[in-house]
């Protein structure tokens, strides 16, 4: 089954309070996602989104295509830097925490990457910005335990 995911993250400050936003497609099936955290960074929220959005994945070996406005994330895995990371035990990596839960993921799927310009009119795209901004937004935030236990490695 192919399944495309659009995902965005927002942060309000760099670190400051945090949502992503993910919208899942399959044939004629949608879902959205989102989430906001009180105290995060834009990066893990990019890539919060797009773990979010595997998780909710109901069976392994999906073919995923991630679509995201993230460098971060997309050359990440696209350049092969994520892997380089795991080899060197993710020495000096920001946001090893979320790396790890993404890896885990990640192996269940057949996922490729495509990134895209944010804020440049793509319909999907600015969806996801406005579930990220409106999650980030919400009155009772949940803690991101990774980035407040260790803010200064994380960033």
């Amino acid at each position: 089954m192919k399944i495309t995911i659009h995902t965005d993250g927002a942060a309000s400050g760099n670190p400051g309070p945090g949502g992503y936003g993910a919208v899942l497609e399959s044939g004629n099936h949608r879902k959205e996602l989102w989430g906001g955290y009180r105290l995060t960074t834009n990066n893990r929220m990019e890539l919060m989104a797009v773990i979010a959005a595997l998780e909710a994945l109901k069976s392994p070996g999906m073919d995923v295509t991630v679509v995201s406005d993230s460098k971060y994330v997309v050359d990440a895995v696209e350049q092969g830097w994520l892997f380089d990371w795991e080899r060197k035990r993710w020495a000096k990596v920001k946001n090893p925490d979320l790396w790890k839960r993404f890896l885990r993921v990640f192996r269940e799927h057949k996922v490729r990457f495509e990134w895209i310009r944010g804020h440049n009119g793509h319909p999907l795209n600015e969806l996801c910005d406005k579930l990220a901004v409106a999650a980030r937004n919400q009155a009772q935030l949940a803690v991101d335990e990774g980035y407040e236990s260790q803010p200064d490695t994380l960033l």
